[in-house]
């Protein structure tokens, strides 16, 4: 029997299949080998399969053989996952366009994989200030003493800024690249890239030996947004692609932050453009970012789901709103929503932090319930 995830490789050789439409062809077909398998008047049933898409894949289906294709691929690139193997990332997972092959290199560390250890992206300019390139450096090193792996995509300034001070400070941090993970751009960032292999991981959606290509940046993007709880954007003037990112992050219900700077501050143009349309600002007490980020301890150590009521800890009416929408049955992150009347970003961080609180447990496919 042919696996599943070979499918996932057959369709991305298809041209004019991209991520969005193989989601919609899971999603239509229930898997990807049903839908290999499926006729022209079926797939024809699946939005975005037009005349011309419909005939490459009529053309293009007989050539390939899926089990053939995914064996010469494992020996050409030896670590790579699709989403039908259980260790893909289940955040990156739950969005409308997950990578169909997530290729990595590094020390895999799977409760990051399962969503149980929070992912923070930090992203800003290749040319940041002195004040831009400080407060990275302080809110990796915090971030990471906290618990925090940090993610960014190891281009000049802000990216660099964030790896590094993470690893400084003894914490994960992940690359996501814009090559194949065999591939160092910018070539500087050789030694940078080689301490990322021993204290986090490298990614890309793009195969070994890919080169730089500047269509592949703002692609990577949406995938440093889908692989974070919350992004927050150091230094960015208007036309930089840490906008792009933050775009991703409010598509995908995560939780945006912003570090201010001076109104004639070219490189702040971007981070107060994304205040101004509700980002949360950065301001210069720590605890309070780590506390909005999640970073609260385990009450007494004591799980929810074996603590006696009595220990309950009090909750802020906000978390409590929450709470009082979940129930012991898994509910989607949809109707959390419309249950509570809250804004999406204000609900997945209060989410994130019941869930780090020991009371909510998340599910596959963004439903929670209570623990």
């Amino acid at each position: 029997m042919v696996e599943e995830g070979a499918y996932w490789l057959a369709w991305t050789q298809i041209s004019g299949i991209g991520p969005v439409l193989l989601r919609r062809l899971q999603q239509h077909f229930g898997t990807l080998g049903t839908a290999w398998n499926a006729t022209k008047v079926q797939l024809g049933e699946v939005e975005g399969f037009g005349f011309q898409t419909l005939e490459k894949v009529v053309q293009q289906r007989s050539r390939l053989h899926p089990e053939q294709l995914f064996t010469k691929h494992q020996q050409e690139n030896s670590h790579f996952w699709t989403p039908a193997d259980a260790d893909y990332p289940r955040l990156l997972l739950e969005t409308p366009s997950p990578p169909p092959i997530l290729y990595y290199r590094g020390e895999v560390e799977l409760q990051e994989n399962l969503g149980q250890k929070p992912m923070v992206g930090i992203v800003g300019t290749r040319q940041p200030s002195e004040y831009g390139i400080r407060w990275t450096r302080q809110i990796s090193t915090a971030l990471a003493k906290n618990g925090f792996t940090v993610v960014s995509g190891m281009a000049e300034g802000i990216d660099t800024e964030s790896h590094i001070a993470a690893m400084k400070a003894g914490g994960r941090t992940i690359a996501v690249l814009g090559t194949g993970v065999d591939v160092i751009y910018p070539h500087k960032n050789r030694d940078l890239y080689k301490q990322i292999l021993t204290a986090g991981l490298v990614v890309s959606e793009y195969p070994t030996k890919t080169p730089p290509d500047r269509t592949h940046f703002p692609r990577r993007n949406r995938i440093i947004a889908g692989l974070s709880r919350a992004i927050l954007v150091m230094e960015a003037p208007l036309k930089s692609g840490a906008l792009i990112t933050a775009t991703y992050a409010n598509e995908f219900g995560r939780d945006v932050y912003a570090l201010p700077g001076r109104l004639d501050d070219h490189p702040s143009q971007g981070c107060l453009k994304l205040l101004s349309q509700g980002a949360t600002f950065i301001l210069k007490e720590l605890d309070e970012l780590l506390t909005m980020l999640g970073a609260i301890p385990q009450i007494d150590g004591v799980k929810a789901s074996t603590a006696p009521e009595q220990l309950m800890p009090t909750l802020s009416p906000e978390l409590q709103t929450v709470m009082d929408a979940l129930a012991s049955d898994a509910l989607p992150f949809d109707f959390i929503i419309q249950q509570t009347g809250m804004a999406a970003g204000s609900v997945s961080g209060a989410l994130l932090e019941l869930e780090l609180m020991g009371l909510v447990s998340q599910l596959p496919g963004m439903r929670y319930q209570k623990s």
